[in-house]
């Protein structure tokens, strides 16, 4: 019984503490997310080039962390009908600081409607989650 305990405590103390950021590593964060979503903007997402880009693989941990935050994105895409899979303006329309210590910014991203005879604009609103992590922000993929 005296195990449980130890077992709990040892799970408790591997999870890495997240410290909230402050306004600097926020200003930061800002300036590294209109970086990435300006690299969004105007890109088809059911292209091999676009998954291929280094410039926009360069946010992400690992490759598959890239390639899992690109299917999803491009699938979100696809099903609100974006022309091309090409959202054409990107707005990060919130940044905030999660109990966790991740950033989940919240974006709206905007294209031409695919649909015959849609003659208006499409959208889709957006959460993605940062991390600070080894001394610089990450995207962090959703579970697929």
């Amino acid at each position: 019984m005296a195990i449980l305990p130890a077992v709990l405590l040892s799970l408790s103390c591997a999870q890495p503490s997240r410290s909230v950021p402050d306004t600097d590593e926020m200003q930061n964060l800002r300036e590294i997310a209109d970086v990435f979503y300006s690299r969004v903007s105007n890109r088809r997402f059911n292209s091999i080039s676009t998954f291929h880009d280094p410039a926009l693989r360069e946010f992400f941990q690992s490759p598959e962390a890239f390639a899992d935050y690109y299917a999803d994105l491009a699938d979100a895409l696809a099903m609100a009908n974006f022309e091309y899979n090409r959202p054409s303006s990107v707005l990060i329309e919130a940044m905030e600081v999660d109990s966790e210590g991740y950033v989940r910014v919240q974006l709206v991203l905007t294209g031409e409607n695919g649909k015959p005879l849609r003659f208006w604009k499409t959208r889709l609103a957006r959460e993605d989650k940062w991390e600070r992590s080894s001394g610089r922000w990450w995207i962090l993929p959703g579970k697929l």
